[in-house]
């Protein structure tokens, strides 16, 4: 098919963003082996510089085993609001080069830039032009991979990291695909990982060239499947502006909580949070759900319809506090490790909604206050006097 072979596709990964940016606030921490994250017993890294990466030190890998390779590490709680900001301003460096922009992350998107190309030269040129602006307009470098599809962007974005730019194309992708390892291959995870190398296969070239039967070993029926992602083969599209399908926030607790008082407490916390993020994007949710993990790691979710949809935190609040009581009455002083409140079926919020009964719900201007309190002096400014611990 001819008009695959003339795509191109930019995948465009911001390096240890969360950590570059403090460096940039914070030029002290510049070359210090810092980490991102919380510092609870059971927090995760969220990012890690390059200087603490040389001890080992990953993203997701829990705080404590990160300290334990790098006790001399500087440890920063994530400021998501200033991520956010940040991720804005690259993004929309992004949308002056295409329309055809699709985020995975606030710090990695896939750009298509096939229709650009007369306009702004070819794929290399305009991913020089890209690392130019976000490095001038940001202070940050990026790296880029330039493919002509999303699966071989991505993989060439990660060869010349940081700072750097890769391009796979007919010419060079046999000898830079058929030598990776295959954990590197989409759709290989740590549990599957065992399977596939006890079937033979070590790299991108053997599940290439691979039977159907060592196929079948490795991955079941996704053989013929993952042949294909090994050979390069890929065509989906870049799919801008992927709406959100829900919103969630969630805690993991240092230490377990039975008390049905705490939990409700922190159950509000997350409402609060759930429902000012639908207010900053102009959303009404239609569905909440309630996510419960208890100690043994066993997780339960319970769901409600929400009539009518709504973004007000006291609803919200509301609806997901009676899920939590009901699954409570099943299995009182459960020792709970995690706790979330999600919403979903989300629809744009007219006008209409917001203004047609304005004296009616005193709840939604509180909202409105509050959310227009936390954008001028920060999320942690106002806290809800039901959110404060009870005497």
């Amino acid at each position: 098919m001819r008009h695959h072979e003339a795509r191109a596709i930019l995948h465009i990964d911001m390096d240890a963003f969360y950590a570059s940016v403090e460096e940039r606030d914070e030029p002290a921490l510049k070359g210090k082996p810092l980490i991102v994250g919380g510092t609870g017993g059971r927090s995760v890294v969220a990012a890690a510089s390059y200087a603490v990466r040389r001890y080992g030190v990953r993203s997701a890998m829990p705080m404590a085993s990160a300290l334990r390779l790098c006790p001399d590490a500087i440890v920063i709680r994530p400021r998501m609001g200033r991520y956010q900001e940040v991720s804005r301003q690259v993004f929309a460096i992004f949308r002056e080069f295409t329309p055809l922009v699709e985020g995975l992350s606030l710090d990695e998107a896939f750009l298509d830039v096939t229709a650009s190309r007369r306009l702004l030269g070819g794929p290399v040129e305009i991913g020089a032009e890209i690392r130019r602006r976000i490095l001038e307009e940001t202070g940050l470098t990026a790296s880029v991979g330039i493919a002509p599809n999303k699966l071989l962007a991505k993989i060439a974005s990660d060869l010349n990291k940081p700072d750097g730019m890769c391009r796979i194309d007919a010419g060079n992708m046999r000898e830079i695909l058929d030598p990776l390892p295959i954990h590197k291959l989409f759709g290989v995870g740590r549990m599957t990982l065992p399977a596939v190398l006890a079937a033979g296969i070590h790299t991108f070239g053997d599940a290439r060239t691979a039977s159907d039967e060592v196929l079948w070993r490795a991955f079941g029926k996704h053989g013929s499947a993952m042949r294909d992602r090994a050979s390069g083969l890929d065509d989906r599209p870049v799919e801008p502006d992927r709406e959100e399908k829900s919103i969630s926030a969630e805690e993991t607790f240092d230490t377990d909580i039975r008390a049905a008082a705490e939990l409700e407490t922190q159950l509000v916390h997350l409402a609060d949070r759930t429902a000012s993020r639908l207010r900053a994007q102009k959303l009404l949710a239609g569905r909440v759900n309630v996510k419960i993990r208890r100690g043994d790691f066993t997780t339960f979710t319970r769901q409600c319809v929400l009539r009518p949809p709504t973004q007000d935190t006291a609803v919200v609040s509301a609806a997901a506090a009676t899920l939590l009581r009901a699954w409570l009455a099943s299995q009182p002083r459960a020792a709970v490790r995690l706790l979330g409140v999600g919403v979903s079926d989300l629809q744009a919020s007219s006008q209409t909604d917001l203004f047609s009964e304005p004296l009616k719900d005193p709840g939604s201007r509180l909202d409105s206050a509050v959310d227009g309190i936390r954008d001028r002096f920060g999320n942690g400014s106002l806290t809800r006097a039901s959110l404060l611990p009870k005497g």
